[in-house]
């Protein structure tokens, strides 16, 4: 363990008050599914927690927003995450709140491949369940990365004609995957340098032209400030905003989350642009 990654990356330690932030999630997101009746557990993938809620706008959507929860890829659930599905919901656009598969249990590089599988779901099969239009992919901290992936997804060789996506959403994502490798959480995603290469986003280049937005709030750590400016500066082709990441005053890596369930904040604004 490197002492100074475990500042830069350890957000439960740099925000001694988290626990009562995921109290808000879940309290939030209990409220979020009383008032929207989401169609629940629907089935995209093979495995164990290849599970979606889907909310739906009355009326046909004008688009669809997958959203890949947080908990840097070994805790939390699609439930906690429930909350930012309102402000969207509420614009006319269906949201898709994914479930996957947690570390040890399988690797990040699994992980990234039920995300890809969701996405094909929801081309394939959302329609029928009431989801169309545009797809945008966002998600915060782990699922900031798993967004950012998507991006980066050759999709003719999981046989779709072209990229799926309209837009896409990193807030707080981790980019470049290699400090992790000296990360006490380590002894659970089991990369090695080669393998925390290979499913960096900063690794490649987006496979779509569709806008890109890169957010962090400016109270997070100094590092994931930086992992926001690194792939802004690397994803010159698709970043937005044009003038630099979004980033969002007074917000550290918990309350920034709870900025989607705002339909005035400037993430929501940023998001709902995409469509």
């Amino acid at each position: 363990m490197n002492p100074e990654v475990e500042r830069g990356y350890n957000n439960r330690a740099a925000v001694p008050d988290h626990p009562q932030h995921f109290a808000t999630y879940a309290a939030w997101s209990k409220a979020a599914r009383e008032k929207y009746a989401p169609k629940t557990n629907l089935r995209y993938g093979p495995n164990p927690r290849e599970l979606l809620d889907l909310f739906l706008p009355s009326g046909t959507p004008r688009g669809t927003y997958l959203y890949i929860h947080g908990g840097y890829w070994r805790a939390l659930s699609k439930e906690d995450y429930s909350f930012v599905a309102g402000p969207f919901v509420d614009e006319g656009i269906a949201v898709a709140v994914m479930e996957y598969d947690l570390c040890p249990q399988v690797s990040i590089a699994t992980i990234v491949d039920e995300c890809v599988r969701a996405v094909q779901w929801l081309v394939g099969e959302g329609p029928k369940h009431g989801g169309s239009g545009p797809l945008v992919v966002g998600g915060s901290s782990a699922g900031g990365h798993l967004a950012a992936m998507l991006f980066a997804t050759d999709w003719a060789a999981h046989g779709l004609p072209r990229s799926p996506l309209a837009g896409g959403v990193s807030l707080s994502g981790v980019h470049d995957l290699r400090p992790l490798v000296d990360f006490s959480f380590n002894s659970e995603f089991k990369l090695d340098e080669a393998e925390a290469w290979r499913i960096s986003p900063l690794a490649y280049r987006p496979k779509t032209s569709a806008p890109f937005v890169i957010a962090c709030g400016t109270d997070e750590t100094t590092e994931f400030v930086r992992q926001a400016q690194i792939l802004w500066d690397a994803w010159s082709e698709v970043r937005r905003p044009v003038d630099g990441p979004l980033f969002i005053p007074g917000r550290d890596h918990f309350t920034v989350q709870l900025d989607h369930a705002d339909a005035h904040s400037d993430l929501t604004l940023a998001t709902l642009a995409l469509f």
